[in-house]
Order: C-alpha cells, then sequence, then structure tokens
C-alpha cells in the first residue's frame, strides 16, 4: 500500500483510475510460490476484472506491456501468473514486458535465484518481447553518463520511462515510417524463445554539457550502439547482434537515419550474424520526445544476453544442489521438480543463443524441430523424371 500512496499522492496521482489501483494485506514475502500460488491467486480475480474493464474501453487493442521486476516475490510470482492468464485469455494481442533483471554487483534479497529462474521459465513460454533492464547498468548510466552523483530510484525510472514512450511511439503518434509492437516483434524475434531484447537511449548528456553539443543523427547512433548505452549490464560486443531496431524521434530526414544505421551495419560486420541480411528495423516519428528536439530509442537482439542468463542459474545451482530455503516455497504448495524443469529449460535457452551466435550462413546444421520436417526434395525430382520418362514411352 506505501507504494499505491506514494503514487496517489504524486504528480501523476489523477491519471489512472483509482479502482485500477489493487493492493492486498500483505505482500508475497519475496516468495515467488506466494505471488503464483497463494497470495497472488487470491488477488488475481479482482485483477483480471479491472484489466476487462479497461479493455472493453478500448477501440483497438494492440496488446499488454507488464512491468516487473523477477527478484522479489509479487512482481516475479503474481506476474508470472498474470501472464499465464493474459495469455490464456487473450491469445493473439501482443505480450511484452519490462523486466528488471537482477544485478550482478547488489542483490536485494538471498532467494533472488530462485524467484528469477522461475518466473525466466514462464517468460520463455508467455511472453512475446521482453525489454531487460537492470538497476545496476541503470546506477551505471547515470553516473557516469549524466553525471548524477548519487542517482535515485527516480533517475533510473526516468530512463526506463523513456525506453517505454520510444518503444510506443509509433502507436500514439502519427510518423512516416510506423511500426507498432507486432511489427516490432516480427522484425525483431527471430525464434519464439529468444525474444529477450537490450535497450538503449540517445541523446543521454549531462545538465552540464547538454549546452555544449550539437546533437545529430550520426552522434545518435554512435551513441545507441555503445557498450555504456545498455540499460542492460552485459557487454553487447560480447555476442553478436540477431536483429536491431532503432526508432528516431523528430525532425530527421528518413533517407539519413537509414543511410547512418545501414554505414554502422556494413562497417561493423563481425557485430552482426551473418545469415540475416538487413537485420535492422529503422521507425520514425515526426513527435519529439519532452524537452528535445530529436531522439532516438534502441532495441537489440544480441546473443550476449545470454551472460544474464548464465550468471542467473549459477547462482540458482548453488543453492539448489542443497536444496536451501526450499522449504519456503514447498510449503506453499510448490513441487520440486518445477525447480528442476525451470533451470534446464534456462540452460537450453543459453545453449540456443551460442548455438546461434556461432552459427555460418552455409552450415549445415539443423536447428531446433527442423529435422523433423526434413525430406529429400531430390527424391521429388527423381520420381517426376522416372514419370515423364514413362509417359514419354
Amino acid at each position: 500500500p506505501g507504494v499505491l500512496d506514494t503514487i496517489r499522492g504524486g504528480p501523476l496521482g489523477a491519471l489512472f483510475r483509482p479502482e485500477g489501483m489493487l493492493c492486498a494485506n500483505s505482500g508475497a514475502g519475496n516468495n515467488w510460490a506466494k505471488g503464483f500460488y497463494t497470495e497472488g491467486a487470491e488477488l488475481l480475480d479482482r485483477v483480471l476484472d479491472v484489466m476487462r474493464h479497461e479493455i472493453e474501453a478500448c477501440d483497438l487493442l494492440s496488446g499488454f506491456q507488464v512491468c516487473h521486476s523477477i527478484g522479489g516475490g509479487t512482481g516475479s510470482g503474481m506476474g508470472s501468473l498474470m501472464m499465464q492468464k493474459i495469455r490464456e485469455e487473450y491469445p493473439d494481442r501482443m505480450l511484452s514486458t519490462f523486466t528488471v533483471m537482477p544485478s550482478a554487483a547488489v542483490s536485494d534479497t538471498v532467494v533472488e535465484p530462485y524467484n528469477s529462474v522461475l518466473t525466466l521459465h514462464h517468460l520463455l513460454e508467455n511472453s512475446d518481447m521482453t525489454f531487460c533492464l537492470d538497476n545496476e547498468a541503470l546506477s551505471n548510466i547515470c553516473m557516469d553518463v549524466l553525471k548524477i552523483k548519487s542517482p535515485v530510484h527516480t533517475d533510473l525510472n526516468k530512463l526506463v520511462a523513456k525506453v517505454m514512450s520510444g518503444v510506443t511511439t509509433s502507436l500514439r503518434f502519427p510518423g512516416q515510417l510506423n511500426a507498432d509492437l507486432r511489427k516490432l516483434a516480427v522484425n525483431m524475434v527471430p525464434f519464439p524463445r529468444l525474444h529477450f531484447l537490450m535497450s538503449g537511449l540517445a541523446p543521454l548528456t549531462s545538465a552540464a554539457a547538454a549546452n555544449y553539443r550539437q546533437v545529430s543523427v550520426p552522434d545518435m547512433c554512435q551513441q545507441l550502439y555503445g557498450a555504456q548505452n545498455m540499460l542492460v549490464n552485459c557487454d553487447p560486443r560480447h555476442g553478436r547482434y540477431m536483429t536491431c531496431a532503432v526508432m528516431f524521434r523528430g525532425k530527421v530526414s528518413v533517407k539519413e537515419c537509414e543511410d547512418t544505421v545501414l554505414g554502422y551495419a556494413d562497417k561493423h560486420t563481425s557485430s552482426f550474424v551473418e545469415w540475416i541480411p538487413n537485420s535492422t528495423q529503422i521507425a520514425v516519428c515526426d513527435v519529439p520526445p519532452v524537452g528535445m528536439d530529436i531522439g532516438a530509442t534502441f532495441l537489440g537482439n544480441n546473443t550476449a544476453i545470454q551472460e544474464v542468463f548464465e550468471r542467473i542459474v549459477s547462482q540458482f545451482s548453488q543453492i539448489f544442489r542443497r536444496k536451501a530455503f526450499m522449504h519456503w516455497f514447498t510449503d506453499e504448495g510448490m513441487d520440486e521438480m518445477e525447480f528442476s524443469e525451470a533451470e534446464s529449460n534456462i540452460h537450453d535457452l543459453v545453449n540456443e543463443y551460442r548455438q546461434y551466435q556461432e552459427a555460418a550462413v552455409d552450415d549445415g546444421m539443423m536447428y531446433e524441430d527442423d529435422a523433423e520436417g526434413v525430406y529429400d526434395h531430390q527424391d521429388d525430382y527423381d520420381d517426376q523424371g522416372a514419370a515423364a520418362i514413362m509417359n514419354h514411352e
């Protein structure tokens, strides 16, 4: 309730319907099982009722955006349950999530690896696009780039809000090149399980240097692809981009945007997988971000994101091997098998990222389920040829 009271009393309190702010008497206590099976499940019907009310008021429902963190109990457990229900009720609508990953340096809770792996297991099945964020990367951007000495949550949230705003720009404003949530997913997700995206912003300048900087499209492009500009703590240079999307805002030339982005891709061919040509999608919207002349948002599907999953799953394995803290989860009705399934699912995901990172254009590799549907086309031609000869005779 404390969080909701802060929102109600804040400058944006009047933005939301009072009935749309729901809370239970107790939290999930950093326990995924409480959020998914007990406390969260009790609150879920009220949440779905409010959601249906909002959906019925929509002219055209494009999809859902869920903001949650996966280290605690409510965002992870109840978030997983909510996404499962949304997917069941609205299977044909886009479901994108803004997910705060556990950071490498700072851990809020001891059972964070359990909560994270169990949630990622559900995100793999139910989400269409997951925009990965993490507090450590956001803090680093605030301190190193924006030169804020001691950033608070408001500063971090501003960065996340800018990315959310950039992603949905085309839904809200007219533009020269549009990209809605579905177009974005179709261009960004080459395989259904590999839908975890990095995001970045430009221009990011400290308040002191803002007056001395001339922001241009090439300048923004250079910053967008920079490693220190990613909102999740992994280095894109350790992997390769399968796909990218750049959304420009403001009075910019579409040709200049295309030339700059494609020029970058040509210069840095080793950063992109070679088996997806023209892997960057560009969108241009005429309305600039608040307080700026031009701005840009970057999304990248990079194989380096496997670093985040490897880190989380290795921490998970260390605790799970000793069955530490397990009783808190099994007391709420969980089964040990769920933990094992989630762990192996994340291991599979990391292996898939590795496989596609190292793949070349002319590999004779068969991916995922391709092996089942393979048949020899040559046999077809031989049969047709034999039939033709018989007819001729």
